[in-house]
């Protein structure tokens, strides 16, 4: 998933040199929504992962 947020940022970066606003926006938007639904994930794991016993690499 943060893979694809990358990409979408990139694709934002790309656009706004271009001069395409919207698509622009669109793109950083998504990548914006993709990171923080990664982080949500990431840290459900890691507390998931230390409740089991395991310690946080």
């Amino acid at each position: 998933m943060l893979g694809w947020a990358l990409t979408f940022l990139v694709i934002a970066l790309i656009a706004a040199l271009m001069g395409f606003g919207g698509i622009a926006g669109a793109s950083a938007g998504i990548a914006q929504i993709l990171f923080v639904i990664f982080l949500i994930l990431f840290v459900v794991a890691m507390v998931a992962r230390a409740v089991r016993g395991r310690p946080p690499v």
